[in-house]
């Protein structure tokens, strides 16, 4: 497979998953009445991968740093394997779940006085959550075309590309569990 065909195979899959969280995020399609009971587990299993995969980037480092190539191959596969399951879950989680808003006690549109002493709180979280989403949407063909070419042994392409993926990849692996640590309050279950 060419670097173009490559390029476009990444292109195409970033801008599908990108409409898709796009599409559930907006609730453009109709929400389901009733929400199954599965649907509980899927944010702290979305933060369990988030996490999980913040600490396989870190052992990967370690790893590629003191030359082992195999190893580091085996932890990347698994962080990609984790955050794929990451993104089953969360799209499964944002078809099924009504909003979730940080600060939302009373879900009536008036703040309390828990929200209004929570507001500075609130600004932290937005901003953390505002670069996560614009981060994890450009990280997504990063982290494709640093598979490829790892996985293709070209290894000056990788460590060029790979510059950027790992730093990118590593904050909104820990921003998704931050934030589902800040607005894990406000679940309705």
């Amino acid at each position: 497979m060419s670097d173009k065909a490559v390029f476009r195979l990444v292109s195409a899959i970033s801008i599908f998953v990108l409409g898709v969280v796009v599409i559930l995020n907006r609730k453009i399609l109709p929400q389901p009445e009733v929400m199954p009971g599965f649907v509980q587990y899927l944010p702290p299993l979305n933060a369990l991968m988030n996490g999980s995969c913040f600490v396989l980037l870190l052992f990967s480092l370690w790893a590629i740093k003191g030359k082992k190539i195999q190893l580091h191959k085996k932890i990347n596969l698994t962080a990609f394997f984790f955050s794929s399951i990451f993104l089953v879950s969360y799209i499964l989680a944002h078809f099924f779940m009504p909003d979730v808003k940080y600060g939302d006690l009373d879900h009536n549109g008036t703040l309390t006085d828990v929200e209004k002493a929570e507001a500075p709180v609130r600004g932290l979280y937005l901003i953390i959550l505002t670069t996560h989403i614009i981060l994890a949407a450009g990280v997504l063909p990063l982290i494709l075309l640093s598979f490829w070419y790892g996985l293709k042994n070209e290894v000056i392409k990788h460590k060029k590309i790979v510059r950027f993926t790992y730093p990118l990849w590593l904050y909104v692996t820990i921003t998704g569990v931050v934030v589902y640590l800040m607005v894990k309050p406000y679940y309705p279950f």
